[in-house]
């Protein structure tokens, strides 16, 4: 903390829980409270129930999990993938060069996410690469969304890579190939953990587009949790949530260990 004094360092905790409780805290605590209710008429909740996690973890929302756990796995490996090769190919490039890359990957969060939703049901409705209907629509659709990410991240990770390491191996006589695989990512592994982990949580709960192009056996659990909370099932659509919420944090956490382990090493 930069903070040196004592007072400076109250001062700096008070500050943040005043700004973190209600904020952050107490909306998630909301929530939690909600998906034990069966009815709200007052201050507090009333009805404590467990029954809404009954219905979260079997039947449809159940479905929606899984489709949102395989469409983030997805679409994060594949930002991963797009992502890495591109901020290696842009530290070879001179500054303009790297400008213009840098401009073309920022581009889908330069934008609303509606808005690339929208370009892409109208660029992959008609043949000859015709995607509207599919689950992968709603995939490419969160690749693109993420894979910015996944590229600043590795990008800023290039840029503080010391080029001694490779320069030692070259003049060992090891092939570029070789180098990139045994020299490279090893080293950049912690930040391509970090950036899997951003990309997996921001598709997990991307809904914008997802809601303009899922297809009816496709539905991800956000769309899930709007559609239940837009029939007025929100307690229910609260419980959905959490489970959610839960998932999104248990894979983070494993994700954290790998990075911790890769860091150490």
């Amino acid at each position: 903390m930069l903070v040196h004094s004592r007072g400076g360092r109250w001062a700096v905790w008070i500050v943040f829980f005043v700004l973190f409780l209600p904020l952050f805290a107490l909306p998630l605590l909301v929530l939690l409270a909600a998906s034990f209710a069966s009815r709200w008429s007052g201050v507090l909740p009333s009805g404590w129930t467990g029954a809404n996690y009954s219905g979260a973890v079997h039947g449809d929302a159940l479905q929606a999990l899984t489709t949102s756990l395989v469409t983030a796995v997805v679409a994060s490996l594949l930002a991963l993938l797009v992502g890495s090769w591109a901020a290696l190919a842009a530290a070879a490039l001179r500054r303009h060069g790297r400008r213009l890359l840098d401009a073309l990957f920022m581009l889908p969060v330069a934008v609303p996410s509606v808005v690339v939703g929208l370009a892409v049901l109208v660029a992959f409705s008609r043949p000859p690469l015709l995607l509207n209907g599919t689950r992968w629509i709603v995939i490419l659709a969160h690749t693109l969304l993420v894979t910015a990410f996944a590229y600043q991240s590795v990008s800023a990770a290039v840029r503080r890579l010391d080029p001694a390491y490779e320069q030692m191996a070259a003049s060992l006589g090891a092939r570029p190939w070789y180098v990139l695989l045994r020299v490279r990512l090893p080293l950049l592994l912690p930040s391509l953990n970090a950036a899997a982990g951003l990309c997996f949580a921001l598709s997990m709960g991307e809904l914008s587009a997802t809601i303009m192009l899922y297809p009816p056996d496709w539905m991800p659990l956000p769309v899930e949790i709007f559609s239940s909370t837009d029939r007025g099932s929100l307690f229910a659509g609260s419980a959905v949530a959490v489970v959610l919420m839960a998932t999104t944090l248990l894979v983070l956490l494993g994700l954290g260990r790998i990075r911790t382990r890769a860091s150490y090493r």
